[in-house]
Order: C-alpha cells, then sequence, then structure tokens
C-alpha cells in the first residue's frame, strides 16, 4: 500500500475526535522514541506537516500536555484518553501521528519500527537525531485475515508495512 501524501483517516478509541492526515511520506517516517513521555506512552508515530491534520469532528474534545522545555504539544481525547497527535519538538513543522489512530494501521503492522534517541535530543545535543535501537514484532499465532487487531472485531487487515531504509 502505497500511503505517501494519501489522505488518511483516523479517529481516538472512543470516536469522539475524528481526523484526516496527509502523511509526509506515508508510513516510511514510522518512529518510536525513548524520552520520559514517549516510553511510557509506548506509541509508534509517523509525520505530517503542520497544515497537514483536518478535524472532521471533535476537535474541542482534545486536551494537552506539555513538559521538560514546553515546546512539543501532545494532543489525547478527553473522553477515552488516547494519544492522536504531538507537535514535533525536533520538527516544529511537523505532527507526530499516532499510527494506531489511522484507519487500517496498526503498530502491529510494523515488522520492525525505529526507536529515536529522545533521552539525548538533538535540540539539546546540539547534534543530529540518531536512532538507537529497532523494535521488532513477530507475531506469535499469525491473526486471520478478517480480524481486526485494534478493535478486536472482524473486518481488518493484517498488511505488513516495512519501514524504509
Amino acid at each position: 500500500m502505497d500511503t505517501s501524501q494519501e489522505m488518511q483517516a483516523g479517529h481516538c478509541h472512543c470516536g469522539a475526535v475524528r481526523f484526516e492526515a496527509v502523511l509526509s511520506d506515508g508510513l516510511k517516517t514510522i518512529r518510536r522514541c525513548t524520552c520520559s513521555y514517549c516510553r511510557m506512552r509506548g506509541a509508534v508515530a509517523v509525520s505530517a506537516e503542520l497544515g497537514g491534520i483536518t478535524f472532521l469532528q471533535g476537535e474541542e474534545n482534545l486536551a494537552s500536555y506539555r513538559f521538560n522545555t514546553g515546546e512539543a504539544q501532545h494532543f489525547f481525547c478527553k473522553t477515552c484518553g488516547i494519544y492522536t497527535h504531538h507537535q514535533r519538538r525536533s520538527a516544529p513543522n511537523q505532527y507526530g501521528i499516532n499510527v494506531a489512530c489511522l484507519d487500517g494501521v496498526s503498530p502491529f503492522d510494523f515488522a520492525e519500527v525505529p526507536v529515536l534517541d529522545g533521552i539525548n535530543h538533538p535540540r539539546d545535543t546540539g547534534k543530529s537525531g540518531k536512532i538507537v535501537g529497532t523494535l521488532h514484532f513477530v507475531p506469535a499465532n499469525p491473526l486471520p485475515e478478517s480480524h481486526d487487531a485494534r478493535s478486536g472485531s472482524e473486518g481488518g487487515s493484517q498488511q505488513k508495512h516495512e519501514p524504509s531504509r
């Protein structure tokens, strides 16, 4: 599936927040981060430019959280608590979008997810960001084609997406 520059629909868990996002380079920008917040949140993100998100419903139902320098702003649904996106500190002209919120995409669709060094953040060190590891997902028992792993309902696909190097 080529998703570069395609509109991707998404929503939070309860559906109160619905949006469309144009991803900067499709699903090729997948990543995790080692900063204190991302370690606890555990989400896999992809990039969209600042103007690349359109809220279809529930923008007023988003709360935000900032920590440390306050530069990054993390958004989540006030009703279900799901993190939908954040304005990036390392690239303030971009959002990071939670792939689990994108329709038809699951973090478990990716065999490998690069992990970026958020502890030694590029904006703190003056050095370029670096990959400090890779998360691997190997299913013990592949899910049936008709099972949607995110909702536990029938109908989704278990398409594997490989990150570009």
